[in-house]
């Protein structure tokens, strides 16, 4: 019988933990409260249609080192991660969000909520400059 470790276990508690207390929205990241919130965690989402798990996340873990995690360097380099996908991470019918958090977190071995603590702007969230279409 197959087991689950209890490593992928914390792992998937960290993930969920991310998105309990932010998620991606309308500019790039925006707190979400309420049942709106917590109701789009149950839902069933889309299959994200962007690959993050072979993209190369050395512009987030190069710069973005703890213990300290120095807030201008992570939310410069989460931003030029993440926003040329605002498109698609906002849309909350899908799981981009919650994909490419799982393998920034893997990779970077960051606190869970790390980006959504650091990073903000306004209520809004993050805001992304104009992507070339």
């Amino acid at each position: 019988m197959a087991r689950i470790h209890p490593c992928l276990l914390a792992v998937l508690f960290f993930i969920v933990a991310e998105f309990a207390f932010a998620s991606i929205s309308g500019s790039v990241f925006e707190a979400q409260s309420g049942w709106v919130g917590r109701k789009s965690l149950l839902q069933a989402k889309k299959r994200c249609p962007i690959d993050f798990e072979f993209m190369n996340y050395t512009m987030i873990t190069s710069r973005c080192k703890g213990p300290d995690y120095p807030p201008k360097l992570c939310c410069k380099a989460f931003k030029e991660f993440a926003c040329p996908y605002a498109k698609q991470l906002n849309d909350l019918s899908n799981d981009c969000a919650s994909t490419m958090f799982s393998y920034i977190n893997l990779y970077g071995h960051y606190p869970p909520g790390l980006f959504a603590t650091l990073c903000r702007e306004g209520k809004t969230g993050l805001s992304c400059p104009p992507h070339p279409a």
